[in-house]
């Protein structure tokens, strides 16, 4: 039997499935044996991240940076703006250049994502 304080939900925000899938796969169930087990919560369109980031009980948000046609880093910088007490946001950029834009965007941390599928990839 599990209840909410038995996992963690991490939402995952990507156009792409194979990078929802990838990050899910990276992260597994559980990370780490002092942390709960992750309940992923997967996202491919800009309203329902709002809409799910507005409903609460999100640990942490992982946004692609490089979704079309809402990249990430946008998203993470409205969602800084309109949240009280915005649960930690982790973008996902394609390419070292981007690590100015993650700034801006205020997000907690960014790392830098290859997705082979990605044509502008460099």
């Amino acid at each position: 039997m599990s209840s909410q304080t038995d996992s963690l939900k991490v939402l995952v925000y990507s156009d792409d499935v194979d990078t929802r899938e990838q990050v899910i796969l990276a992260l597994g169930r559980r990370p780490h044996p002092d942390l709960p087990e992750l309940e992923y919560v997967e996202v491919a369109t800009e309203p329902v991240v709002i809409q799910q980031m507005d409903a609460g009980g999100i640990a942490l948000a992982i946004l692609d940076g490089e979704a079309v046609p809402a990249g990430g880093m946008g998203i993470a910088r409205q969602l800084k703006d309109e949240i009280y007490r915005c649960p930690p946001l982790l973008v996902l950029t394609g390419r070292v250049q981007d690590n100015w834009l993650a700034t801006w965007s205020r997000a907690d941390a960014a790392v830098r994502a290859r997705n082979q599928n990605r044509a502008h990839d460099g």
